[in-house]
């Protein structure tokens, strides 16, 4: 009887362990971090561009030289201190001041005058450095005072001055440049998010207009083997490259900057200090692959319910109701198999440099003691107002531009009416001159009068054919420069004509009063 009790004790605990087997596994640990991937280069990177994850990284802090790869900073800086249509003028020292072996593809020569579209195309596609020269004279008024402006923008991104500082805007050899893996992501991440040199870093190929060398322009294609390769059974295919960056130097060796979409996630790879015969090609495929297959992306809207767990909060001395409160629209980044709930959650009120001015508080979320994204907390009151002041701003510059170009149009007017008296009166003094000092008789008189006459009516003609077309062809630039002033501001040409009547018509009743 004894026996029997046992079995069936040991019947019931053996079902309720399988009963609950399911409860035992749903408390499993989340997966450990993914490591199983590997590069030959001395340090590399990949991180997800939308959460800033690093998804893998080798040596990400130790300082390397960057080679061409930096004109990707160079781009940025370029186009937010300089419209694409200004034209560069190519120094002697664009040119030549650069050493030994740093070539010129283009054969571009002092004195050449290249858009700055053109420049950029070239330096980035084809890694032109008197390009990088050239356009850093243009915005900086020297290569220092533009180096100068890329070591700010490189801090302001997040970049470490003990990991990351440039010497020039080429990437060439210097002693006193260099940047770690880590802080070249932030630079690229910048880079690409700008929507020109996203543009331009992936054009795969691009007709440059006239030089001096190169009289009827010529054609460029991109260098990145990865960006550039469309066969799906190449070794240096990979799915959803979009953008780039390729360098190399002596002291460098092979450098690469990667940018890829696939499945709705942007991922950015860089590889410092790779091997040679294109291996670093193959590292920066192999992790890549790795940050895409191995992780995935969590909207923290969908999943976050901070701001519903109290009716009001306190940030840095200030009250807000949560009703006044949002949530950035961000993602974190955590490996397949995770959940949005295994993520660490933390507060801070000390808000980075650079934050948004709405900004009153971010989350940050770990992972197995790695940051995988963060959220900043808004004040919508405080969006609202600098809305406004947005608003009034551009409405200010609106009108300043629209005055501008009523100015014009009505010197225009001026121009175009008849001469006055005054004028009429002084060019009848010019033709009485004409005849001053002489003492003629009446009939040479007459016959001088004849002749001059004569040579006069031609000659006027002549005269005024030639003034009155380029007071049109005057007229007409103006006119294109103010078409163009008012598409900038918002207004189309039946609206300016109509300002321009109603102006008029005041002007035109004062004179009356």
């Amino acid at each position: 009887m004894n026996v029997l009790k046992k079995r069936i004790t040991s019947f019931f605990m053996a079902a309720a362990l399988v009963l609950n087997l399911g409860t035992i596994t749903s408390h499993a640990e989340p997966p450990q971090w993914p490591g199983d991937v590997g590069i030959v280069a001395g340090a590399g990177i990949v991180i997800d561009a939308d959460s800033g994850a690093v998804l893998f990284g080798q040596q990400i802090h130790v300082p390397y030289p960057p080679a061409s790869i930096l004109k990707l900073l160079t781009a940025l800086v370029v186009v937010e201190n300089c419209g694409m249509d200004e034209t560069v003028t190519f120094s002697y020292d664009a040119i030549h001041n650069l050493e030994a072996g740093a070539g010129n593809k283009l054969s571009l020569a002092e004195g050449d005058q290249i858009s700055v579209d053109d420049c950029l195309h070239m330096m980035i596609l084809l890694s032109s450095n008197q390009s990088a020269n050239a356009l850093a004279e243009h915005v900086g008024g020297s290569r220092d005072g533009f180096v100068e402006m890329m070591n700010k923008k490189a801090m302001e991104l997040g970049c470490s001055p003990d990991e990351t500082h440039f010497a020039n805007p080429s990437g060439l050899n210097d002693d006193n440049q260099y940047v770690s893996a880590y802080d070249m992501a932030l630079i690229a991440a910048a880079a690409f998010e700008n929507e020109e040199v996203f543009r331009i870093s992936s054009t795969k190929r691009y007709s440059v207009g006239p030089t001096i060398n190169n009289p009827d322009g010529a054609n460029i294609s991109m260098e990145h083997r990865i960006v550039m390769e469309e066969n799906k059974s190449s070794e240096y295919y990979c799915q959803g490259a979009k953008a780039g960056k390729t360098g190399y130097t002596s002291k460098a060796g092979n450098t690469l900057v990667t940018y890829a979409e696939r499945d709705g996630r942007r991922i950015i790879s860089v590889i410092l200090k790779g091997s040679d015969k294109y291996q670093y090609y193959m590292d920066a495929k192999s992790i890549m692959n790795f940050g895409f297959s191995s992780f995935k992306n969590e909207p923290v809207n969908e999943a976050e319910g901070f701001l519903q767990e109290q009716e009001e909060f306190e940030f840095a001395g200030n009250t807000y109701p949560a009703s006044r409160l949002r949530l950035e629209d961000s993602v974190i980044t955590i490996p397949n198999g995770a959940a949005f709930s295994d993520a660490e959650r933390s507060l801070t009120t000390d808000l980075p440099e650079g934050h948004p001015e709405a900004a009153v508080a971010m989350l940050t979320y770990t992972y197995n003691e790695r940051k995988v994204g963060s959220a900043y907390i808004f004040d919508t009151q405080r969006e609202a107002e600098l809305a406004q002041e947005q608003a009034s701003r551009e409405a200010a510059e609106a009108s300043r531009a629209a005055a501008e170009a009523l100015g014009e149009t009505s010197a225009e007017s001026q121009e175009e009416e008849p001469s006055s008296a005054s004028e009429e009166n002084e060019k009848g003094q010019e033709r009485g001159g004409l005849f001053s000092g002489f003492s003629l008789g009446q009939n040479q008189i007459l016959i001088l009068v004849a002749a001059v006459g004569a040579a006069a009516v031609l000659g006027i003609g002549i005269f005024l054919g030639i003034r009155k077309k380029k007071e049109r062809i005057e007229r007409e630039k103006r006119r294109e420069r103010r078409r163009q002033r008012l598409l900038e501001i918002g207004y189309n040409e039946e609206d300016f004509e109509e300002l321009v009547r109603k102006r008029r018509e005041n002007g035109s009743g004062k004179g009356r009063k």
